[in-house]
């Protein structure tokens, strides 16, 4: 795919040297062969697998990677808003790293709700920026999610849906149209965990009107992406239960559009009290049931409600917080990945970059590009190749 949009690139470089246009937003008046082929050449880099499905594709994703604390970032202003959460510009080096490393898939959480102005138009310069991260995966054949994350008004409250309805519809027209061109390693996931914030209902799984609430907003972003055209008439998208929540109640609860290129985002970090309770437990054994349970539990809810009726599914957050523990943490990592690995659920560890404080999901040393935990990794590797951890490990 590289080459192919080398190739691109270097025929639209000839055609500014004779003078031909060179603004993807111009059209010549005329029609030459030279701007002909440089455009099926374009368009051969980008051709979307109309065939494959949506069981198919995440049968392709080995494992994923978040891009955490990143563009989902909110403080700051402009381009700032990258580095306000205290992670360094995110350079191409660094997801070369991220791939070479053996991920095949990254998700971009980002935060579009700061850069847009009253009436609601995205930032150019945002745009772009986000573009330009999204390709240096693409670039390399890797799977990319980008998302809406940190948007504090699609709280799925009813007497706010037509409010939210309107401005999810008009952001996702917008990030659509952009990336239109995109084949299937371009996937959409519209909304980020959308839940009651500060209330009872916030992590439970919530209640009727939220998770009412919530399948129409699905609905709403799935039509909104399809009536943009081109790739993304086919585009997978992702689409959550109330907060993206996993417990069977919320994911019972999630009504899905009726479209046959849809893949169900659950997040889960389980066991609670060893992924990222504040204090937890250091210790987890792949031997011990209690340790297990929750996993386990999980992957019969997904299998049972989404798998075995040939519904696409990705557990698009996870992960273990680091408790000076990296045994530990690299057992939990290979059962994990591999028990969703053996129902046909790919997983993405969330990596935010901290490493010293809060919540201490960190991977990638994003300043050397170097893995600061290989034995963890090594633990995600082999789950995710369907390994599971020898029963009397301890």
């Amino acid at each position: 795919m590289k080459l192919k949009r080398l190739i691109a690139a270097t025929a639209a470089a000839v055609l500014c040297l004779t003078g031909a246009g060179c603004s993807k937003s111009q059209e010549s008046s005329g029609s030459t062969a030279d701007s002909s082929a440089a455009e099926d050449s374009a368009q051969t880099a980008r051709v979307f697998n109309t065939e494959l499905t949506a069981m198919q594709l995440t049968a392709d994703i080995k494992i994923g990677w978040n891009l955490g604390n990143t563009l989902d970032a909110t403080g700051g202003s402009g381009l700032s808003q990258e580095t306000s959460w205290g992670n360094p510009m995110v350079t191409q080096e660094l997801i070369q790293a991220v791939s070479d490393a053996g991920f095949n898939a990254i998700r971009v959480p980002t935060t579009w709700e700061r850069q847009m102005d009253e009436n609601g138009t995205i930032s150019a310069e945002w745009m772009t920026r986000v573009q330009e991260i999204v390709d240096y995966a693409y670039d390399l054949d890797m799977y990319v999610i980008l998302n809406m994350h940190h948007e504090e008004w699609y709280q799925p409250y009813a007497d706010k849906e037509e409010e939210i309805t309107a401005k999810l519809q008009n952001s996702w027209t917008q990030i659509a149209e952009n990336f239109k061109d995109y084949d299937q390693h371009l996937i959409f996931e519209g909304m980020n965990e959308p839940r009651w914030k500060n209330t009872d209902f916030e992590w439970n799984g919530g209640n009727d009107e939220g998770r009412t609430v919530v399948n129409h907003l699905n609905k709403a972003f799935v039509d909104a992406v399809r009536a943009t055209g081109g790739n993304n008439q086919y585009r997978f998208l992702m689409v959550c239960p109330y907060a993206a929540n996993s417990t069977e109640s919320a994911l019972a609860a999630l009504e899905l559009p009726d479209d046959d290129r849809l893949i169900v985002s659950v997040h889960a970090y389980i066991p609670y009290s060893f992924a990222l309770a504040q204090p937890g437990t250091d210790k987890w054994l792949a031997s011990k049931p209690n340790c297990t349970r929750d996993i386990d539990t999980l992957a019969e809810v997904l299998d049972r409600l989404f798998i075995s009726n040939g519904q696409a599914v990705i557990v698009g957050e996870c992960g273990a917080m680091n408790r000076d523990n990296e045994d530990y943490r690299a057992q939990w990592a290979q059962y994990y990945f591999s028990k969703f690995k053996e129902i046909g659920i790919p997983c993405f560890w969330w990596d935010n970059g901290a490493f010293l404080s809060g919540e201490t999901f960190g991977l990638f040393d994003r300043n050397l590009n170097t893995v600061r935990y290989p034995i963890l990794l090594e633990g995600m590797m082999k789950g995710a190749s369907g390994e599971a951890p020898a029963e009397d490990a301890a």
